[in-house]
């Protein structure tokens, strides 16, 4: 079975095995099984070993992180300098990225190791991993099924054990939902946690970057080398960063947790809800204190989400015109001809859609209406967060209505598509802190719990999970894989 985070880490530090051969081993997991799941849109072979024997010099020399020589796979909308960043768009099929991004030059400085890029939803746009322009990521557990987005890819190659750890993105929920989809933990930080420098925008008030991996405690140690303060990121925080490691030990004794009656109400699967009770016992067995609280907002979060993220979209997109960088039409007539068929053929069906409606929302005459409209209606859900907090320490409930649903079961309908996130979006539309944690199975297929906390409270969520994951052992299971 594959390793987790922590215990590479370990092994490493005590000289069981080199780096080497670990990434050896992943690189050929990665050859065995990434052919039927489809994870990786790029696999970087020869930079890997090359990191990883770099790794086990630092080792040797006793000069190791925690980090150092562990493999790691990158969503595909992180720059990194002289390998592919596509976003698994055809726009960027050929773009070579010249510099790392802040969340990778911070992997580089710890002596991580480079497994290649993950498939995701064309420019993170999406909840199943069906819109990449390089075919859907199966999921582990069951391959007709999807693997959850965008971040499904990585979510996917953690499932499998292909990675022990990734990082993702998570702009509505595209880091809970396919942590949930796949059985493994996902943590998405308060807004401004982890730098966005580098990181291909989406929805930029949104988009938030986060790690996978099986438990909160792996999670804990990829979450410290992400987050942190960068003068290139104006939205980025300067609020110190918790020790992470250091605090997951706390217990959840006396700890107030409220859950919403609003997300354990209709549109719920009856099975998915059970199961999300049982964990709700074990907190609660353990010496968490559960109440009932409300968030009378959280049915206008779509609305206001999907309004919010197709303008912000709408907007970064706007860049992708054929002139400067990525795919560009042929022997275009004159640079109207140039700007419309690059945009046209290099953009996906889900990618058009949202730069249209986005477009529409904020042009002269609706502006006022839509998109005004939507920050009024953020700022309400954010009022009911708060609200929530001044009575609890953590806000539980399901990440997802359902479990993973079959691929191409929703395509022809994008607003059912849309309903996937109805828990997780929210969160984005406020800025707090999410994660998710596999609780169990229905039907063959994980179930995940999303445990949401105040701001900067990322400690809190990882202690709350950590606590659950040492009673149970949901997050060990792994899919049966045959090549």
């Amino acid at each position: 079975m594959a390793m987790s985070v922590t215990e590479i880490s370990r092994g490493l530090a005590a000289g069981k095995f080199s780096s080497v051969e670990v990434t050896q081993d992943y690189l050929a997991r990665i050859a065995e099984f990434n052919p039927a799941l489809n994870c990786f849109i790029s696999v970087t072979d020869e930079l890997a070993l090359a990191q990883a024997r770099l790794a086990d010099d630092r080792l040797a020399g006793g000069e190791a992180d925690a980090l150092t020589g562990v493999p790691l796979a990158h969503k595909d909308l992180f720059c990194t300098d002289g390998v592919r960043t596509s976003c698994a768009s055809r726009i960027l099929g050929n773009f070579i990225a010249p510099y790392d991004a802040k969340v990778i030059e911070n992997f580089k400085s710890v002596g991580a190791v480079m497994l290649g890029k993950t498939n995701m939803d064309e420019f993170a746009m999406g909840s199943s991993n069906e819109n990449s322009h390089y075919g859907c990521v199966a999921n582990p557990w069951n391959t007709a099924h999807v693997p959850g987005g965008s971040s499904g890819g990585s979510a996917a190659a953690v499932a499998a054990g292909l990675a022990p750890g990734a990082t993702g993105t998570d702009t509505g929920g595209s880091i809970r939902q396919p942590a949930a989809f796949c059985g493994v933990t996902g943590i998405k930080p308060t807004y401004g946690r982890v730098s966005r420098y580098g990181m291909i925008a989406f929805a930029s008030s949104l988009d938030q970057g986060g790690p996978f991996a099986r438990s909160a405690e792996d999670c804990a140690l990829l979450l410290s080398a992400m987050a942190g303060f960068d003068r290139r990121d104006s939205t980025c925080s300067e609020q110190a960063v918790a020790d992470y490691p250091a605090s997951i030990d706390r217990g959840v004794e006396g700890l107030k947790i409220g859950l919403p009656v609003e997300y354990f109400a209709e549109g719920l699967d009856s099975k998915l809800a059970a199961v999300i009770e049982t964990a709700i016992d074990e907190l609660r067995k353990l010496g968490a204190e559960i109440q009932d609280i409300s968030l009378p907002n959280t049915g206008l979060s779509i609305p206001t989400y999907y309004v919010v993220a197709m303008a912000e979209c709408s907007s970064n997109l706007s860049r992708f015109d054929g002139v400067r960088f990525g795919y560009r039409c042929e022997d275009p007539v004159d640079l109207e001809d140039l700007y419309k068929r690059s945009r046209g053929e290099g953009f996906g069906a889900e990618v058009k859609r949202r730069i249209l409606i986005g477009t529409y929302a904020l042009s002269a005459g609706y502006y006022d209406a839509y998109y005004l409209k939507a920050q009024q209606l953020r700022r309400m859900i954010k009022d009911d967060f708060e609200k929530a907090f001044s009575s609890v320490d953590l806000i539980l409930g399901p990440t997802t209505p359902g479990v993973a649903f079959k691929i191409g079961a929703k395509t022809e309908d994008p607003v059912s598509m849309y309903l996937q996130d109805i828990y997780t979006i929210s969160l984005n539309l406020a800025g707090l802190p999410g994660m998710s944690l596999p609780v169990g199975f229905v039907d063959g297929l994980p179930v995940g719990m999303q445990l949401i906390g105040n701001y900067f409270d990322e400690a809190g969520l990882l202690n709350a999970a950590h606590s659950y994951q040492q009673v149970t052992d949901w997050h060990l299971q792994t899919p049966g894989l045959k090549a």
